[in-house]
């Protein structure tokens, strides 16, 4: 079996989550994604699993992003692994890092040096905030971008309380934004023969994310909060949680009374309509929100379904990842991984037909394919 990307030799300079994922998605498609590291520690995700490390095993972390990618580590002020790095882009397809802005060139590897060595080279570059700007040389962080993406305030509660998403969202986005510029760049040198530089940042990727509420703000001057906008709200049964949305229905509150078996409470003059009932969503909650303690997760959820309205339990990550869905969409793989057993990871989401994603390697340890790569 084929794939897609066979024959593409990516450069990875790219540390943590944003840069390694891209690499990732790259290399589970086939393409030769070489992992550049500095000597010693290498990518410092390597290390940041404590409970791994003191087992002395592969933390989880650095595995979920760095399968199918080979490592050698270069200190790139070195004259000689300086030569070596230059040959090994003479022979490349995409360079791609996540240093901040200025620290490639600083070396003597931007753009333009090394666009004459290889005029077909993909130079794609992920920061936190973007190449130029006011921001360009601070650092970036997940909740740092969250914080100053607005992002920080978006709370489902309403009010001027900041709070996180738990997940390193932005690192996420970008990373899948930077490998769709590298496919882009690719397809596009099909054409022309030449390479392109690609750039993606943090900062650009949470604001991206934010495109249908921006709408509104830079057009009309709200700001929409979706979780306010219907009669949604969640509820304790007597085995756990379940959201209850009442989007995409024009009376939402007339389908939760006949899933629940009461009158309909639509028929209250302040509650007629599904506008209405957005504006007093707490108040309603409050009076149905006894009635689901009295039943299970799963029939509150069958009822509310049953009545066309949107219901779905609320889910620990444990109880998601062993849930008969994720089996379904092949979600988990198993990764091999040198002196252990094999780990249990996070598979690509992307499905095709003919031309899958593979895993043909584990996560790589440190410098471990230096004489191969170099050989070649």
């Amino acid at each position: 079996m084929s794939s897609v990307l066979e024959g593409i030799k990516v450069l990875e300079l790219c540390e943590v989550f944003q840069g390694p994922l891209a690499g990732q998605i790259l290399g589970d498609f086939g393409a030769d994604v070489i992992k550049i590291e500095k000597p010693g520690k290498g990518d410092s995700l390597r290390h940041s699993d404590t409970v791994a490390t003191a087992l002395g095993k592969m933390g989880g972390y650095f595995a979920a992003v760095n399968r199918n990618k080979r490592s050698i580590c270069l200190n790139l002020k070195d004259d000689g692994d300086r030569a070596a790095f230059l040959e090994l882009v003479k022979e490349a397809d995409v360079l791609m890092h996540n240093y901040r802005p200025g620290v490639l060139e600083k070396l003597g590897f931007g753009y333009d040096r090394l666009e004459p060595l290889n005029p077909g080279l993909i130079y794609a570059a992920a920061s936190g905030f973007g190449e130029t700007g006011p921001l360009s040389g601070m650092a970036g962080q997940d909740f740092l971008i969250q914080s100053i993406s607005g992002l920080g305030k978006k709370t489902t509660a309403g009010g001027d309380h900041p709070t996180f998403i738990n997940v390193p969202i932005a690192d996420y986005t970008s990373g899948v934004l930077l490998a769709q510029g590298i496919l882009l760049a690719l397809l596009e040198r099909n054409r022309s023969g030449r390479g392109q530089q690609v750039n993606v940042s943090l900062f650009s990727a949470l604001i991206a994310m934010q495109s249908l509420e921006a709408a509104t703000l830079l057009n009309y001057d709200y700001e929409t909060r979706w979780y306010e906008r219907a009669l949604n709200f969640t509820a304790a049964a007597s085995d756990g949680w379940l959201s209850v949305i009442g989007f995409f229905r024009d009376n939402p509150l007339q389908l939760i009374c006949r899933a629940l078996g009461i009158e309909d409470l639509s028929l209250k003059p302040e509650w007629r309509d599904k506008h209405a009932q957005a504006r007093h969503k707490e108040e309603i909650a409050a009076m149905l929100r006894p009635l689901f303690k009295a039943m299970t997760v799963e029939e509150s959820v069958g009822r509310l379904q049953g009545q066309g309205v949107l219901a779905a339990p609320i889910l620990g990550l444990d109880e998601a990842l062993a849930h008969a869905q994720t089996r379904e969409n092949g979600l988990i793989a198993a990764v091999p991984v040198d002196g252990q057993e094999d780990m249990r990871l996070v598979a690509n989401p992307l499905r095709l037909s003919r031309t899958p994603a593979t895993v043909r390697r584990g996560p790589p340890a440190l410098g471990a394919h230096r004489d191969e790569i170099l050989d070649n």
